[in-house]
Formats: C-alpha cells, sequence, structure tokens
C-alpha cells in the first residue's frame, strides 16, 4: 500500500496528468547492477516498454526480475547504464519516477487490523488525494478491485487473493499510468490467481501500463502483450508469447513410453535416426519417453510411431501439440547451458580456472531477487 519508499518522502501530491507525453513508459540502456562483492545482479538490460502495454518479465528465482523492477522504481540505484520511467529519469528525478508509478510488492502491505476502505483511505492520504475526491475515488477501486460487498470488513477476515486484490487497489490510489507488478500472485490458489487476472486486465484495459514480474509461464501466457526472459541477470529472449512460441520451431510430439529410462532413451535414439525429421529437429527423453521438437511432427508422427513399434517398444500415449511458453523456456535453458558448456570447455582448453558465478539470490543483498 505504501508508496515505494518507506519513508513515504515522496508520496504522491498529484496525479498521473502531470506526467510528460512520452511513447515508452519505461526504457532502459544497458542497465547494469553489481552488488559490492563483485556480484553481477542485472547485466546489459535493455528495454523498451510501451504506454498502455502489458509487459511481462519472465524468469526463475535468482535470474533477475526484482533486482530490475527496484532499479525501475528507483528503489535500487544502478551500477551504470540509463532509465527512464514516464519521460522521467531515474537518476536526475527519482521523485517524479516514484510520483508516477504504482508498486505491489511480492509480500503485500495491507494492514490487516483496517477495513478495505480504510486501507484504501489510509493510502489516498499518503499519496496525497486530494481529500474531496478521496470517498469517489474509494469506491471505485474497492469496485475494481472486486471488494465493495466488504468494503467494510476487516482485512483480517480476507483470504490470500482478497488482500492481494485490496494491496494493488492502495496502489492506484493517485491514478498512476505505469504499475509495478513484483510476483503478485505467489502463493495463491488457481481459483484466486485467475480472480487476480481478472482485475489486472481491467486495470490495463483503463491504459494503465504494467509492468509484471512472474516465474509462471502461464501467467504471462495469459496476460501479457510481450514478454522479455531474463537469465542469470541478461535478458536472452524478447517478444509476444506466440513469437516466441514460433522460435521453438514448428509443434510438439509427445510419446509416452512403457518401460524404464533405457527404453525412452532407445526411443529417443529411433526419433533421431533415419529422414524421419528434419536435422535440427530436437528429440528430448522425458519421465515417460520422448518429445520430438519438428516442423514435420504432425506429418511424421504416424512414421514414428511405427518404427517405434518395429524397435520393439510399446507407446502407451500420443499427442501432438502447439508449442506453449514452457517448451519456449526449456529451449532458450537448454540454449543457455550449452553455451556455457563450450565456454568453460574452451576456457579449460585455454589453461583458465573457473570464475565465481553471479547470483543475484544471494541474501546478503539488499532485498535479494526474484
Amino acid at each position: 500500500m505504501s508508496p515505494p519508499d518507506s519513508s513515504r518522502e515522496t508520496a504522491a501530491r498529484g496525479t498521473a496528468s502531470e506526467s510528460p507525453p512520452t511513447e515508452s513508459a519505461i526504457r532502459t540502456t544497458n542497465l547494469n547492477l553489481t552488488y559490492g562483492d563483485g556480484t553481477e545482479a542485472v547485466r546489459d538490460v535493455s528495454l523498451d516498454v510501451p504506454e498502455g502495454e502489458f509487459f511481462g518479465f519472465l524468469g526463475p528465482n535468482g535470474a533477475g526480475k526484482t533486482t530490475t523492477i527496484k532499479v525501475l522504481a528507483t528503489l535500487l540505484k544502478p551500477t551504470r547504464g540509463d532509465v527512464q520511467v514516464n519521460g522521467f529519469d531515474a537518476a536526475s528525478d527519482p521523485r517524479k519516477v516514484r510520483e508516477s508509478i504504482g508498486y505491489m510488492a511480492q509480500e503485500t502491505s495491507v494492514d490487516e487490523e483496517l477495513t478495505a476502505r480504510e486501507n484504501v483511505r489510509f493510502a489516498c492520504e499518503a499519496y496525497g488525494v486530494p481529500r474531496a475526491e478521496r470517498g469517489e475515488r474509494i469506491d471505485e477501486l474497492l469496485d475494481l478491485a472486486d471488494l465493495a460487498d466488504v468494503a467494510d470488513k476487516k482485512a483480517t477476515e480476507f483470504s490470500g487473493g482478497m488482500k492481494k486484490r485490496l494491496d494493488a487497489a492502495t496502489a492506484l490510489v493517485h491514478r498512476p499510468p505505469l504499475v509495478f507488478l513484483d510476483e503478485p500472485t505467489t502463493g495463491l490458489d488457481p481459483k484466486a490467481r485467475n480472480r487476480l487476472w481478472d482485475y489486472f486486465r481491467r486495470i490495463n484495459e483503463q491504459g494503465t501500463t504494467i509492468f509484471l514480474t512472474t516465474q509462471y509461464l502461464e501467467e504471462a501466457d495469459e496476460l501479457c502483450d510481450r514478454i522479455s526472459v531474463i537469465l542469470d541477470g541478461e535478458i536472452v529472449a524478447t517478444g509476444s508469447p506466440e513469437e516466441l512460441k514460433r522460435e521453438v520451431g514448428g509443434e510438439i510430439l509427445d510419446i509416452d513410453v512403457e518401460g524404464d529410462v533405457a527404453r525412452n532413451e532407445r526411443a529417443a535414439e529411433v526419433a533421431r535416426s533415419g529422414d524421419l525429421f528434419e536435422s535440427d529437429a530436437a528429440v528430448e527423453t522425458t519421465d515417460e519417453g520422448i518429445t520430438v521438437t519438428s516442423k514435420r511432427a504432425r506429418e511424421r508422427g504416424t512414421d514414428l510411431l511405427v518404427a517405434l513399434r518395429d524397435a520393439d517398444l510399446t507407446v502407451t500415449g500420443f499427442n501432438v501439440r502447439a508449442p506453449t511458453l514452457d517448451d519456449v523456456f526449456l529451449a532458450i535453458t537448454d540454449e543457455q547451458v550449452a553455451d556455457e558448456d563450450e565456454t568453460g570447455v574452451a576456457a579449460t582448453a585455454a589453461g583458465e580456472g573457473p570464475e565465481r558465478s553471479a547470483d543475484a539470490t544471494d541474501s546478503s543483498h539488499e532485498g535479494g531477487d526474484g
């Protein structure tokens, strides 16, 4: 609920209308943040998020998501690089940046001893919303958050999902043109998560730019216009969900094979042999059998089943599907691991020792990372 600095000294005195006109809600150039111990949490991150976009920042724990969002919200100073938020320079005018954004952290800041209405009223006071406008603003936000019917109940009676929606409402009292959501659905059950998704969609449909960090692939797929994937502090892919899926290169053939791991390996050998699929088709073993990613997955699926039968392998499940973001993420991760292995081999051949890897999740670093 509080503005994105705990002292509240930067609580907004105005509304989003004070922001200068700009085509980009967020623009960063070669953003870097290195901690005092030498750990590079963020490396050369360049972003351009247009106004009104629902933008997703996707990555595993420790990838650099939370560090990046804290830099954008002026909670952390970058080691180097340029940051523009809503047309304001984060280095020279951090107050204006903070006044023009909403920020929802991973942990809710709802006061459970206050009612929903009192929580939003307190946020209005903190952000300097004119007294004459507060009543209407509170009703509007509680209705948007689907909390109007429990407006006068204490938050201690609320479920986790209701508290999250209330927390998001308090971040919107000053009508910011840009809202940062840092892993907002972590820990919620599917029903509560879906209701929060609906809330975020309504906010975005009203013209608010949303910058969402998440490790949930389905969430990014459902909500985001575009996504950047960050691994080990570096952006490794950017595009719409559909564009990223197309990069996988074809459709996915999932085949379940009866037997143990050895039989799965044998099935993978069969899929890779001959001319069933193109040379760059990806064949991987799974716990249940194999997956084949190929432009010819649908047309050659039956041929593969015949080849597996001829190899005395029993197929217990078969499915052809379009790629998901899970497949995108696995493909990117596998590529990164392969690149790191090649780099390690080259370094060993050159007589170099291994270097200390950067890990932004070190608990000694301010704020940690998600």
